[in-house]
């Protein structure tokens, strides 16, 4: 009658720790170094390479100082003759009013007819053009 004496947990077997198995000695994972040991966390190269990289440091503004909206004197040809001031460059749509910064008119292109320009900035070249053409900076 012994043979019918049953235990009353059931065995457990051997939990097993998983150094080695099928592969032989190293389990595939080759030998030595950072990842053939257990609990090994590889960090990503990417986060390495984004690391050294320069970061910019510090509060960049923006400059101040506003860049004037420049004008060839091309552009210019192409309205009647007569007083130029900032208004009429605006509502000939050469400037944007929201730009707010100042004009100057540049020397590049040829002027036909009499301008007279005003409250605007002018170079050299451009000034010696409209006075040939007859015109006339205030």
């Amino acid at each position: 009658m012994l043979y019918k004496i049953k235990p009353n947990k059931k065995l457990k077997s051997k939990k097993r720790v998983g150094r080695g198995g099928k592969r032989g000695t190293t389990s595939g994972k080759g030998q030595k170094g950072q990842k053939s040991r257990s609990g090994h966390k590889m960090r990503p190269a990417f986060r390495d390479t984004l690391l050294r990289i320069p970061k910019l440091r510090g509060f960049r503004n923006k400059s101040l100082i506003k860049k004037s909206q420049v004008l060839s004197l091309t552009d210019l040809a192409k309205l009647p003759e007569g007083e130029i001031t900032y208004r009429t460059l605006i509502k000939a749509g050469l400037i944007k009013k929201s730009h707010g910064g100042a004009v100057k008119i540049l020397g590049t292109g040829e002027v036909t007819k009499p301008l007279n320009i005003k409250k605007i900035t002018v170079s050299k070249s451009a000034k010696l053009k409209i006075e040939k053409a007859g015109g006339a900076i205030h």
